[in-house]
């Protein structure tokens, strides 16, 4: 962590240090305060969440989530223009900013969550000065540090003593976590939790005596919310065994019930996946609730932690971080092409060793794409700024990152200086990236059903047309279906990672193919003209896996599924994709009329 040394009293300096170290002060407190008001407004939004839920308001809960969302900027800019009024002609002096950063440092240095502070003092030197790459004299870097590594302050959270009460444990769960919709039955809750957590806790076996093994469970205090669910979360302790646990509600028409149980690390890394929008959770401090999540998690990157919780800013801190941290110590490794074919519209590279890639906007599309640089922008803008239903991987944008020339492969160099020279530029031994995407890596659908196993392959095609009515349903058409369009992920789920032609399935005219057409004659074809009868023929697949996908999602393949679709989102019904797999959910009979979507 940076330190700052004890400032000199003003009375024994000339006139003017006097003078710079009143005006550091100054802004140091303001950029303070400016993000003291951008956490209140975060909080203050994020707290109308349990509300949100309580009513149903689903459409009300993604408003919120883009108020939120801007609400970062909203505050960085009047902070900037208080620092303008402040500054005036200095609010762009290096020397000035150089005392700044220190006496920032110490007002902070007490706080928890002082990263998030350092973030958003970043955020504004960036912008004043148009950093690229790294200013270490103005800005906070500290490459070599784990954010969360001091922080031994433990998160809220209540604790339950098991012991062979498991089914009054489950019912004081509920108990303990208040909504002004009462539960359908909490009792009959509290017995399918029950046998959820013996079910699936089985593999522990039993202890010396013969009982259940569960000793223990802790929740976090904070509830959950995202989507059409609220979440507890926490872990269960056994006889020398820990597992995550997360208890999703949903609200029905019925009351509230348990939707599911979830002990595994795969279903929980879902759930808090980086295909999914962000959590409304209103925590006092974040610091501390990502080291919680951490020990459920333990290999996903913190950086995924923060911005799962809705701290985006701070999540692209840390995976910058992690990412140059790991580049350094491989100084002999280079960038190169990622797998797959080569896109129209994005050059993608990546370092092998490490799980990201890296996508530019070329300066010129092959034929037949037709977009333009802004246009695609404005894709990745929209799925950023929007659930993405778990099959969108999440695309955040960095500008002016600045890498070791040498570590570029030649030919990826070459590519990248004569067709992206929009979004790349040498500067002297490095190489400046001006606009990009950084995503997850994933392994490309085409080449993944190449290299699987028969039953392995099987599973991925016929979820990638479940991720295409997974992603319909949230008013998402992909624009181009074609299998390299799609990654697989480290568990096997299909998603979807090529925007460039992505659009609403409400803006889209979906038509049945002309009888005509077999002949090789000619009809107009409109700029938002689609043919789902047409996909299933330019997908590549072999034929057995061709029968599996349309034996399963044959109808996705129908004009007149897209038209139902249509029809679904102009009623604006909110129709339901949980984070986990179908055969988690528990049995809703019991809990009187459900009705489903």
């Amino acid at each position: 962590m940076e330190t700052a040394s004890a400032p000199t009293p003003a009375s024994t300096l000339p006139d003017n240090q006097s003078e710079n170290l009143a005006l550091a002060e100054a802004a140091a407190l303001d950029i303070r305060n400016g993000f003291a008001d951008y956490n209140a407004r975060f909080r203050a939004i994020t707290r109308r969440a349990q509300a949100r839920f309580e009513s149903r308001d689903f459409s009300a809960s993604q408003a919120d989530a883009l108020e939120r969302f801007d609400s970062y900027d909203i505050c960085v800019r009047a902070t900037m223009a208080r620092l303008e009024t402040l500054l005036r002609a200095r609010v762009r002096d290096h020397a000035l900013w150089q005392q700044i950063r220190p006496r920032f440092a110490e007002l902070i240095a007490p706080l928890l969550d002082q990263e998030l502070n350092k973030t958003f003092y970043n955020t504004l030197t960036r912008r004043f000065f148009h950093t690229q790459g790294v200013d270490a004299t103005i800005e906070f870097v500290a490459l070599d540090i784990e954010p969360t590594d001091r922080i031994t302050h433990a998160v809220a959270r209540h604790s339950y003593a098991v012991w062979g009460h498991l089914p009054r444990i489950c019912q004081r769960i509920l108990d303990d976590y208040k909504f002004a919709v009462p539960y359908a039955h909490t009792g009959l809750c509290a017995l399918r939790m029950v046998d959820a957590l013996t079910q699936q806790l089985s593999r522990w076996g039993a202890d010396a005596n013969g009982a259940s093994p569960i000793r223990a469970i802790e929740l976090l205090e904070t509830v959950f919310y995202r989507e059409r669910r609220a979440y507890l979360i926490g872990r269960i302790f056994g006889v020398g065994e820990v597992a995550p646990l997360v208890i999703a509600l949903i609200n029905e028409d019925a009351g509230l019930r348990v939707d599911a149980v979830l002990t595994e690390r795969a279903q929980v890394a879902q759930v808090f996946g980086y295909t999914r929008s962000y959590f409304q959770a209103d925590l006092p401090t974040v610091g501390d609730a990502v080291v919680f999540l951490r020990t459920l998690l333990p290999y996903k990157p913190i950086d995924e932690l923060y911005t799962v919780l809705g701290r985006a800013k701070q999540g692209k801190t840390e995976r910058y971080r992690h990412f140059f941290r790991h580049l350094a110590a491989r100084r002999d490794e280079q960038f190169v092409h990622a797998d797959g074919e080569r896109g129209l519209v994005m050059a993608v590279f990546t370092l092998p060793s490490y799980p990201l890639v890296f996508k530019l906007i070329r300066d010129k599309f092959a034929f037949p794409k037709e977009s333009v640089r802004a246009e695609v922008m404005q894709k990745y803008t929209l799925v950023f700024r929007r659930d993405r239903a778990g099959r969108l991987v999440d695309a955040q944008r960095f500008r002016f990152l600045r890498f070791p020339k040498r570590q570029f492969a030649s030919e990826l160099l070459d590519e990248l200086l004569v067709g992206c020279s929009e979004s790349a530029h040498l500067d002297g031994d490095d190489i400046v990236i001006t606009h990009c995407y950084v995503e997850r890596r994933l392994r490309p659908l085409n080449l993944y059903l190449r290299e699987a196993e028969p039953a392995a392959a099987q599973r991925a095609i016929v979820d990638y047309g479940q991720a295409i009515r997974d992603l319909a349903a949230s008013n998402i058409f992909p624009g181009d279906l074609l299998l390299k369009n799609f990654g697989v992920s480290a568990h096997g789920r299909v998603i979807f990672y090529d925007y460039d032609e992505l659009c609403l399935v409400s803006d889209c005219r979906f038509r049945e193919l002309p009888e005509d057409d077999e002949r090789g004659e000619t009809f107009y074809v409109g700029a938002h003209d689609v043919f789902p009868e047409q996909f299933p023929r330019f997908l590549g697949m072999g034929a057995a896996q061709r029968a599996a996908l349309l034996a399963a999602h044959g109808d996705v393949f129908t004009v007149r599924w897209w038209q139902s679709m249509q029809a679904a989102v102009a009623a604006q019904r909110t129709l339901d994709t949980p984070p986990y797999p179908e055969e988690m959910r528990l049995k809703a009979q019991g809990f009187g009329v459900i009705k489903g979507l």
